[in-house]
């Protein structure tokens, strides 16, 4: 039986860290671990194989068994949601009805990327409209122009969301005017979701449900708390809260990427690990400085 999307796709989502260890194979003991850790938290719940995910590095094995596993070992009340996108129409509608078979909630999806000249908004659309009709489960699109080159418009995404099986947008652009146009432009009901920490609470406040964030990985109380804040309409106090997240948004995101938030989650009590290769470690320096930023903001004891 499915989560009732209707009550569950909205809220904070973490797009969690694939865990590995020093031979570079996926830590399965440790990533039980953490998601014991974050069902401890408000979070709504959690994305598998998004980018924090280092989706690009793991073969297809290894993305399905990640799915199956993170169901199995978090609450079965809270969503999990599985980032799908391929580079072929045809590689993410079997990546997305294998994630389906497995128990995932919803499927994030990511826009094709390496062929950008061949990327018009005709063959976005199409497929994504390819996709939302084989998936066995709810679509999220997925625009993330920083990591493809190629930005998901206002306009595209509007005409998407009158596809009942697209049911919202991971909009990681940081362009407020966008996410606001999407909100004014897509059908009722489709959940817009902030894609970084960063814009969160100027994006609830527009009208959008939520967000995927990698600094909800390690800040879930702060970043579930200013949800909570804007829809009781406390936004002074929940805009006192989004100013002080920024810097460590900042950190595990454009600054040093999933390398800072794997060190990040180390020095909080969860098991980050190594990335994949070749993405390079967080030295030294960079964690002494994330530990002064997580004790700013209260996350770590000083």
């Amino acid at each position: 039986m499915g989560v009732d999307m209707d009550n569950k796709f909205r809220g904070v989502f973490a797009p969690i860290p694939t865990p590995f260890d020093a031979g570079e194979e996926i830590a399965y003991p440790q990533l039980r671990d953490n998601l014991a850790k974050w069902a401890r938290t408000d979070l709504a719940g959690v994305v598998v194989l998004g980018s924090n995910g280092e989706f690009p590095y793991l073969d297809s094995g290894e993305k399905e068994q990640l799915v199956a596993f993170v169901r199995e070992n978090f609450p079965r009340e809270r969503p999990v949601i599985a980032g799908t996108g391929c580079e072929s129409t045809r590689e993410t509608i079997r990546l997305t009805k294998r994630a389906a078979e497995l128990g995932a909630d919803a499927a994030l999806v990511l826009n094709p990327s390496y062929y950008k000249g061949a990327m018009t908004a005709a063959a976005l659309q199409n497929y994504f409209l390819a996709v939302a009709e084989a998936s066995p489960i709810p679509v999220m699109l997925y625009n993330m122009p920083r990591n493809t080159g190629i930005n998901l418009t206002a306009d595209l995404v509007a005409a998407l969301s009158s596809h009942p099986n697209i049911v919202g947008v991971k909009d990681s652009s940081g362009n407020i005017v966008q996410i606001a146009e999407i909100v004014a432009g897509a059908r009722e009901g489709f959940a817009v979701f902030a894609g970084s920490g960063s814009f969160l609470l100027a994006t609830l406040l527009m009208g959008g449900v939520g967000g995927t964030l990698a600094v909800a990985n390690v800040l879930p109380g702060q970043c579930t708390r200013i949800a909570a804040l804007a829809g009781e309409g406390r936004v002074e106090e929940a805009r006192r809260l989004q100013l002080q997240i920024l810097a460590v948004n900042a950190a595990v995101t454009t600054r040093w990427g999933v390398a800072g938030l794997k060190a990040a989650l180390d020095l909080l009590g969860y098991y980050g690990g190594p990335p994949r290769r070749p993405v390079l470690g967080a030295g030294e320096e960079v964690r002494t400085e994330l530990k002064a930023m997580l004790q700013k903001v209260g996350a770590l004891a000083g």
